[in-house]
């Protein structure tokens, strides 16, 4: 029996897969909903959400290069404490530069944020914004007294 995944089942696959399965477990996988029979019109269903969420995913991609292209231009600064020898107090944190992106117009989570070294140095540092899997920005990060 032919079966399309409405959900990622354990060892036969993920949703949207089209799989072969035994008759008694494709009725169990049908009645657990967590699969469809795949005929005609199932199978064009789902070409078609395939075909959409593609379209989506480039989409996204050319809105990421876009934005990827704005926030490299922009310089974020920071004044920071400082003590003896220059030494910075704590450090700089994604939620800060998060922060200060949106105040911006960029919309940008903490979470996106990818920090290589702790900021608590004075002077430039490079950061990188995952935008998308595939589209990381680099924002350049100035620690001042």
């Amino acid at each position: 029996m032919k079966v399309i995944l409405l959900a990622d089942v354990k060892k036969q696959g993920k949703k949207g897969d089209v799989i072969e399965v035994k008759d008694g477990y494709g009725t169990f996988l049908i009645n657990s909903k967590q699969a469809i029979v795949a005929s005609q019109g199932s199978l064009g269903r789902l070409h078609r959400e395939n075909e959409q969420k593609e379209q989506e995913l480039s989409n996204d991609l050319k809105e990421a290069e876009k934005t990827k292209t704005k926030i490299e231009k922009v310089e974020l600064s920071f004044a920071v404490k400082t003590g003896e020898g220059d030494k910075v107090f704590g450090s700089v944190s994604p939620k800060q530069i998060a922060e200060q992106l949106k105040e911006k117009g960029y919309d940008v989570d903490k979470k996106q944020i990818k920090v290589q070294e702790s900021l608590s140095t004075l002077g430039y540092h490079n950061v990188d914004i995952e935008l998308h899997k595939k589209v990381v920005a680099t924002v350049k990060v100035a620690l001042t007294k």
